[in-house]
């Protein structure tokens, strides 16, 4: 059976943004008309907003929190709560401190079902204040990616991948994207969609995963993207 899943950020929407209306109602059919799941870093309200509840709620399932946090519709099928240990959210902190980046909308560290995202910058403002100012930083000064090794280095035992453009998601060992195929099968022709392939990157896990399970990871640059390379498969 042929299954889709989507990353949202970057890959439904722009990152923290709605999906486009030039691309709601062509997604909306697909749901309609094929097995579609979503996975995202996100909590459940933010990927309602930026999605709508039609779509939300059209999807065989969301895998909310990288699949910590699953819904069906409005109900919630499994959640995985998971405690930041202290020394971790230390570490966070002075981070936080060191980083020469000038600008802190707060709520740096974002808890979540199954993890944490951390962000230098911070989600307490949306739009969020400074970010694009801050992903121009992080590609000249590659702030995200050495936080994120040293972070590995220091707890071999978390799982610690680059999510969206101006966070890092954090969460215990094995809770990354890819154990949302705990629910698909060998048999299941997976399409999955995701920006962020990349290594290291938080959707990188889920495509070699089902790349090794036969199926076919698409990596895309945006929701233009998703759905020239969508339309493709039906052409």
């Amino acid at each position: 059976m042929k299954k889709f899943i989507f990353d949202v950020d970057g890959t439904l929407t722009p990152s923290r943004g709605k999906i486009h209306p030039e691309f709601a109602p062509l997604f909306w059919e697909l749901t309609k008309s094929e097995a579609v799941y979503l996975v995202t870093g996100s909590d459940r309200q933010k990927t309602l907003e930026q999605v709508t509840p039609e779509i939300y709620n059209s999807c065989k399932r969301v895998y909310n929190c990288s699949g910590s946090d699953v819904y069906e519709g409005d109900k919630n099928v499994y959640r995985d709560e998971w405690e930041l240990p202290k020394d971790v959210e230390i570490h966070l902190n002075d981070e936080l401190s060191f980083s020469k980046f000038p600008l802190r909308n707060g709520n740096h560290i974002e808890r979540r079902p199954g993890g944490v995202n951390f962000s230098i910058l911070g989600r307490d403002l949306d739009p969020m204040k400074g970010r694009e100012e801050y992903m121009k930083w992080d590609k000249i000064h590659t702030e995200r990616l050495y936080l994120a090794r040293r972070l590995r280095y220091s707890f071999p035992h978390l799982t610690v991948a680059l999510g969206g453009q101006t966070g890092i998601d954090i969460g215990p060992e094995g809770a990354d994207k890819s154990q949302i195929l705990r629910d698909f099968s060998k048999d299941d022709e997976i399409h999955f969609f995701g920006d962020r392939m990349e290594r290291g990157g938080n959707d990188h896990s889920l495509g070699e995963a089902v790349k090794k399970m036969g199926g076919y990871p698409h990596q895309v640059k945006d929701w233009e993207d998703t759905r020239t390379q969508l339309l493709g498969i039906y052409d």
